[in-house]
C-alpha cells in the first residue's frame, strides 16, 4: 500500500496543516522558538511515516512508526503549551487534541498489528 493511501498518514497531515495554520497568528517572538518548534515536531509524524516506505524490514517499519510516535507525543505537549500561554483557544486546542489521539490509536494499532504478524511470521 501507497503511504498517501494510508489513514494515519492522511489524518497526520491534515495535523500538519492544522499546526500551520494555527501558528500563522502566534506572536512574531515565538517564529523560532515555539512555532518551529511545534511545526518541527508535528512535521515530522507525517515524514517518519513516509520514511518507512523507503525501508524492506518490518523492524525498520516499526522503528519509524515508534519515531512517529514520539514525535506525536512532543505536538501535543507542544500544543498544550500553546494553550496555556493563551496563544491557542480552547476550542481550537481541543479539536487538534482529539485528531491527535484518534492518530496516536492509529499508530499503536499499526504498531501491535506489525509486532503480531511478525511474532506469527518466526511462530512458522
Amino acid at each position: 500500500m501507497h503511504w498517501k493511501e494510508l489513514e494515519v498518514w492522511k489524518l497526520s497531515h491534515e495535523m500538519v496543516l492544522d499546526v500551520y495554520r494555527l501558528t500563522s497568528s502566534f506572536p512574531d517572538h515565538e517564529k523560532f522558538r515555539l512555532i518551529s518548534q511545534l511545526c518541527r515536531a508535528a512535521s515530522s509524524v507525517p515524514a517518519n511515516i513516509v520514511e518507512r516506505n523507503a525501508r524492506y524490514s518490518r523492524k525498520d517499519y516499526i522503528q519509524f512508526l515508534v519515531t512517529a510516535r514520539a514525535s506525536l507525543e512532543e505536538t501535543r505537549y507542544h500544543s498544550l503549551l500553546t494553550r496555556d500561554l493563551c496563544y491557542l483557544g480552547s476550542l481550537d486546542y481541543d479539536q487538534f487534541e482529539g485528531k491527535a489521539e484518534s492518530i496516536s490509536r492509529m499508530l499503536n494499532s499499526l504498531i501491535r498489528s506489525l509486532r503480531v504478524k511478525g511474532n506469527s511470521d518466526r511462530e512458522r
